[in-house]
């Protein structure tokens, strides 16, 4: 599912970062309760529709024929722009209201299931040519048993194109909001924050696990790493939002992988 509102606050817009809430797991991460702000959010914004989603594309590169699988597809932009771009995309997602949502965008036709990455995938073996898994990782405590799945589910040689916060701009974000101590750098440490869209107000937890651990979980899992990308925005943001990319032409975000199955 791609996100995220932590991210605009603490790293591009320079705003307040949010302070952690206690709260018991079932109650976060309900992407159905806000599905359709939350789209409408995602559709328009810097970080998502001008940095985060060009950046996903650019590193698929030429996709024409290509099978994809889409990781967290959410209401489906990825989806539908590599789509346009002449692949043949597969999506899933763990929330039903937003793959309601994707099915609005897509047509009833397209591949779309109810799946958490947190299980077993319902995709045969050698199935797909690219995976893409757009903000979308850092939702899980491990990591391990979700690649393994992507993992199988990839052809010999296919890529997953996957995109995370960026854990150095998440640890600024925590020493910004004098919170270095209980967040170390290089601990795995969770947290769950408010976001509010559109009047409606989510409880989001989030995983932090430091650069080491990511590249760690990637090559226990059978991939390679062919490119680690820190991009600029899209060019069309600097017409579209021009005083914060005044402010911050380049600024931590997202780290992107680009990693081959072996």
């Amino acid at each position: 599912m791609i996100s995220n509102e932590h991210q605009e606050k603490a790293s591009s817009t320079g705003l307040t970062p949010p302070s952690p809430v206690n709260v018991d797991p079932p109650k976060v991460n309900d992407y159905s309760s806000f599905s359709e702000a939350y789209t409408a959010e995602n559709d328009a914004n810097l970080i998502n529709a001008h940095y985060e989603r060009p950046a996903m594309l650019a590193l698929a590169g030429e996709v024409t024929g290509r099978r994809i699988l889409d990781v967290g597809c959410g209401s489906g932009p990825l989806f539908a722009a590599l789509r346009d771009r002449g692949a043949v995309v597969s999506g899933f997602d763990a929330s039903a209201g937003m793959l309601e949502l994707a099915r609005r965008r897509l047509g009833d036709g397209a591949d779309l299931k109810v799946a958490d990455l947190d299980g077993p995938l319902p995709c045969p073996d050698d199935t797909f040519d690219d995976a893409v898994a757009s903000l979308v990782l850092h939702y899980l405590e491990d990591w391990g048993p979700a690649l393994a799945e992507l993992r199988r589910v990839l052809k010999p040689g296919g890529r997953l194109i996957a995109s995370v916060d960026h854990p150095f701009a998440i640890n600024l974000m925590h020493r910004q909001a004098g919170r270095e101590a209980e967040y170390d750098y290089f601990d795995t440490t969770n947290w769950t924050e408010e976001w509010t869209m559109g009047g409606h107000t989510a409880l989001m937890s989030i995983w932090h696990r430091p650069l080491h651990a990511m590249i760690e979980a990637f090559t226990v899992a059978g991939f390679r790493i062919t490119a680690i990308s820190e991009p600029e925005p899209d060019p069309s943001a600097r017409q579209l939002f021009p005083e914060a990319i005044a402010a911050k032409p380049r600024f931590l975000c997202f780290l992107f992988f680009v990693l081959q199955a072996d």
